[in-house]
Formats: C-alpha cells, structure tokens, sequence
C-alpha cells in the first residue's frame, strides 16, 4: 500500500507539471498551422543574411561506425582551414563526435568559438544502465566537450513511467554541472505531436537546456510539424518559468529549403530571442556545402 501511495505521489508530480501546459493538441491542427508558415512565411526568409546566419547554427557532425582518429581529426582539420579560406563567412557552431574523440576534438579545435560536443548516454537508442550513461557523459565533459547530447528513453516515455525518463535526464545534467545539455526526443518514434509536446516540457522539466528532435538513426528524424510543436513547448515553458531552452532540429536536413523551414517555424513560434547560434541549432553536416555552394554562387564541396 505504501508503494502504491509513493507511485501515486510520483506520478501526480510529473501530471502536475504537465497540467501546465496544452498537451491536448491535433496532429491535424499542427499540420495546417505548419503548411500555413511555409507558404506564408518561408519566402522572405530566402535571403543571403539568413544563409549565412544557418551556416553559423550548423552543428557539423560525424557519427559513423567508420569513425576513426583519422577521419575525425580530417573533419576538424577542414574547420580550422574554414576559418582562414574563408575569414568573411562565419564558422560553423559546434563539431559533434562520439565521446571516445571528444579529446582529440578538443585539442585539436584552433577556431575560437566552435563548440566540441558530443553524444552521450548511450547514443542512439538509450538502452543502457543509468551508471553506464553518467559514466560516460562524465567522462566526455573531462575530455573536454563543452556541449553534451542525450537520448530520452523513449520507451519508458511510451509506458509511462515519467519518473525513470525524468531522473535519468536529471541525472546526466548533473553530471554535465554547467556544460550545456541537448535532450533528443526521437520524435518520429513517439507516434503523436501530443507526445511529443509531453516529452519536450519533461525533457525540460528534468533539465534539458536544449531539446532536439531527433537521432537521425530512425526511419524518421526532423519534421517540421515536430518541431513546430516543440517550440510551441519551448515558448510555454518559457512563459511559465522564464527559462529559455534552446532548440535543434537533427537528422533529414537535406536541402536549404528544409533549413529555411526551421528557422522560419523558429521565427515565428519564439521571435528573434531564439534566433542566436547558441539558442537555434542545425544538427547536419550536408548543409554546409550547399549553403556555401548558394552563397558562392558555384559548387563547393569544402567539408
């Protein structure tokens, strides 16, 4: 009876916090809210100011089972080099490694300002003990990664156990102390927009100072209609407790079009506050190369 009563009293925190906000939407809705910005909005932000504010939110990132010393420090290589072809453009914001490279990346990183980050907590699918997890984000933040990302686990969101996702979220942001922590929904795994609005205001209940969409492991990754709702969570947590939570749309950016959506959806949901290269970030490294390509006017294929 008396664990009976303690559930009941965990349980009532976590649907208490969620009471907070508007959980109760429509994945149709969001899809017609979502089309209407693309028309309306997308067009005037096709400029080369916005370009090249994006290519300042790209998080450029490798996370291959061919990764390798190697290739990694060729990646970082290539973003000092950046920095001295092209002096005019802004560097890119973070480079993002597995945590087995981030003291290479670290020391290896010449451009003042390009954040090394990594993935954590047993990145992409959660599944590992919770000892495991603070383990190895702790021992990334010794080897020096000034940003962390992590995965929410997904499937004890979809049983309902909030408290478990909760306290691991909690428990790897204590570990990260003041090193920025980016919690991943998997969102085109949590099967609603209604889910994903729970998972972002827990996600930033327990902790997170960013929330990003997605892995980019799944079938499904970014969509706008899942980050149009996260914003929304974002601009409501804001609202209610003053704390801004940055947001970074990951996996299936393909296209300059598919940035120009974000950062309108960005634009429009939470306002010109979000659109900094610390609060608004672009989890892809095909990016780069076509927003350099438009903004030069030619092919390039620098990264």
């Amino acid at each position: 009876m008396a664990e009976n009563h303690i559930h009941a009293e965990l349980k009532s925190k976590y649907d208490e916090a969620l009471s907070k906000y508007n959980c109760n939407i429509s994945d149709a809705e969001v899809a017609e809210a979502v089309k209407k910005i693309i028309a309306e909005k997308v067009p005037q932000n096709d400029t080369e100011d916005v370009k090249r504010f994006m290519f300042g939110s790209i998080e450029l990132t490798t996370l291959t089972t061919q990764d390798s010393a190697e290739s990694v420090l060729k990646l970082v290589e290539k973003v000092n080099q950046f920095a001295h072809e092209y002096p005019a453009m802004p560097h890119v914001a973070t480079v993002v490694t597995y945590p087995r490279f981030t003291k290479l990346v670290s020391e290896s990183l010449e451009v003042e300002g390009v954040i090394p980050t990594c993935v954590s907590g047993a990145f992409p699918s959660s599944q590992a003990l919770l000892e495991i997890k603070i383990a190895e984000t702790g021992l990334a933040v010794r080897d020096g990664a000034e940003n962390v990302d992590i995965v929410m686990h997904v499937g004890e969101f979809l049983s309902g156990d909030y408290e478990t996702v909760c306290d691991e979220i909690s428990e790897q942001k204590a570990t990260c102390g003041d090193v920025p922590m980016k919690v991943i929904l998997e969102t085109g795994d949590l099967g609603s927009c209604a889910n994903i609005k729970k998972a972002s205001i827990l996600s930033m209940y327990a902790g997170a100072d960013y929330i990003k969409t997605s892995t980019g492991k799944e079938k499904v990754s970014a969509t706008p209609e899942a980050a149009y709702v996260m914003c929304q969570a974002i601009k409501e947590y804001y609202d209610e407790t003053g704390i801004m939570v940055g947001f970074k749309p990951a996996g299936g950016i393909n296209t300059v079009m598919d940035a120009l959506t974000y950062y309108t959806i960005v634009k429009e949901v939470l306002g010109e506050k979000w659109l900094t290269n610390y609060y608004f970030r672009l989890g892809t490294s095909r990016l780069a190369n076509l927003l350099l390509s438009e903004l030069e006017g030619r092919e390039v294929k620098f990264f």
